[in-house]
């Protein structure tokens, strides 16, 4: 373990031994914002703390172990050399597991998302790409609870989309999805290439945290125009009969966001000024994101479109994540929406760079 970590790691022991001794003293006890704030900090520490004194007894047991290697009697050289290799691989374990506990959680990660796809180069083929994709993602996501609704979309003229907005619900959604932002691409042969050319196409994906109803976000009313329209049906008695679709335009910066899926204008007029406040907070990150991180590879959470993330090659039956160069032939599985076998080791990557930071 590295120098650097082991003195953090030590640190934090320390303090949680400290914050135990303050949370027992009568003058704390009679403050009750103070207790709660060292009750919160103490629970915090304890795990990671524990942890390392274990890690520590292992280290212990392997030098002593070391030792009876040496030992003149056969039969505990015999032991001792049983007992190394576990020894070996439990601290290796051990730090691993300290080294990710060390990395701080994104406060982000049980934040519901808006996810926007739209349709790039390509044309239909685009489109209908798109579609693939919300298809891909709604799978991933109703596999694991969460709830999809469509806030807005602009069907494509031979299927897919050429842009959809929805909103995912559900617990640790950013945390799982956070990665999938940027340029995605796909190489087959569309459907209507009566030559059997293979085509390139390309979709953009953005990832949005939602804010939170009382967002840091200050939204003047003068900023914005607010408009309402009505909103597109499948016809018959389900054809939209008010003005219940809302756009709204964000003056300063531009931004325009829509909604039209619920029949309320109230909860289309929530809805899209959710979505705006998730905008701009994200372009406030993705500018901090700049400035702090430039060359990190994964532009997590940024919304970044400027770099194909990943590429689906639908001949050669692959996926490649071209930013941890990862190639997949599975690629039925994971349009399925299977994808952890993708995001897992993007997670590991982000969580390597986090804790090298820290080092």
């Amino acid at each position: 373990m590295k120098e650097s970590i082991r003195n953090r790691l030590e640190r934090l022991a320390d303090r949680c031994d400290e914050v135990g001794r303050l949370l027992a003293e009568p003058e704390v006890l009679e403050r009750p914002e103070s207790f709660r704030e060292l009750s919160v900090e103490y629970s915090k520490l304890t795990e990671v703390a524990a942890r390392y004194r274990a890690w520590r007894g292992l280290e212990d047991e392997l030098t002593s172990a070391r030792d009876l290697a040496r030992d003149p009697d056969p039969g505990v050289r015999e032991l001792a050399g049983e007992e190394i290799p576990r020894l070996e691989a439990a601290i290796t374990a051990g730090e691993e597991a300290l080294q990710l506990a060390l990395v701080p959680p994104d406060p982000d990660d049980d934040r519901n998302v808006f996810l926007e796809i739209r349709a790039a180069a390509g044309g239909d083929e685009a489109a209908i790409f798109a579609g693939d994709l919300f298809r891909m993602y709604s799978r991933y996501a109703d596999a694991r609870g969460w709830q999809v609704e469509v806030l807005s979309e602009s069907r494509g003229e031979h299927g897919g989309y050429r842009e959809v907005i929805s909103r995912i619900a559900g617990r640790g959604v950013y945390e799982k999805l956070k990665f999938e932002s940027g340029t995605h691409r796909v190489q087959r042969v569309p459907a209507t290439e009566a030559q059997g050319r293979i085509h390139t196409s390309t979709c953009t994906v953005a990832i949005l945290p939602e804010a939170d109803e009382v967002a840091a976000v200050d939204l003047n009313p003068a900023d914005m125009r607010i408009d309402t329209y009505r909103a597109s049906g499948a016809g018959g008695q389900h054809v939209n009969k008010t003005d219940s679709a809302v756009r709204i335009t964000h003056l300063p910066t531009g931004i325009v966001v829509e909604c039209q899926d619920e029949r309320s204008q109230h909860k289309n007029r929530s809805r899209a000024l959710s979505l705006l406040k998730a905008k701009l907070l994200a372009g406030e990150r993705e500018r901090q994101v700049r400035q702090t991180a430039a060359t990190r590879k994964l532009q997590v959470g940024t919304g970044d479109r400027s770099e194909r993330i990943r590429t689906y090659n639908f001949p050669q039956g692959r996926v490649t994540d071209h930013r941890i160069e990862l190639t997949l032939y599975r690629i039925d599985d994971i349009v399925g929406g299977n994808l952890d076998e993708l995001i897992g080791p993007l997670s590991r990557e982000y969580q390597a760079e986090r804790l090298a930071e820290l080092g």
